[in-house]
């Protein structure tokens, strides 16, 4: 009877891992990844965006600002494609609300130019150019 139960675990484990969702629609420069769930049971919302920028101090400047905004429960910029994978709970915030955080601490993003104050107060290392490409 252990081994009936015991094999009855292994297959739904099995079923459970490989139905997790794995398709992506794109628009634009955005992805958008189907909901999924965290450990709680709550379920996020995935996004992809462009954001400028050029060193590891910018990683970490974008990735703060991004988890700034209340409802954000992971965001991770990556240096040489230039873009941030977000996961957020849509219920509390959208995606404008991460684009405007990360702009207000100086950066650009897809949707939205990065506060000239902020920008001119950011190290000079991550003072990126304007015409710098977003998303490579």
């Amino acid at each position: 009877m252990r081994k009936i139960i015991l094999s009855l675990c292994v297959i739904a484990s099995l079923a459970v891992i490989s139905c997790k969702g794995e398709g992506e629609s794109k628009t634009g420069n955005e992805t958008k990844a189907p909901v999924t769930k965290t450990a709680e049971g709550k379920q996020l919302s995935m996004a992809n965006f462009g954001v400028r920028g050029n060193c590891g101090m910018c990683k970490t400047t974008i990735e703060k600002a991004a988890k700034s905004v209340e409802g954000v429960a992971e965001a991770t910029w990556d240096v040489k494609k230039k873009s941030i994978a977000v996961s957020y709970d849509e219920h509390k915030i959208n995606e404008k609300d991460i684009h405007k955080a990360i702009a207000a601490a100086g950066y650009d993003t897809d949707h939205a130019n990065g506060d000239k104050i902020a920008y001119k107060g950011l190290p000079k290392c991550c003072q990126f150019s304007g015409d710098q490409p977003m998303n490579q």
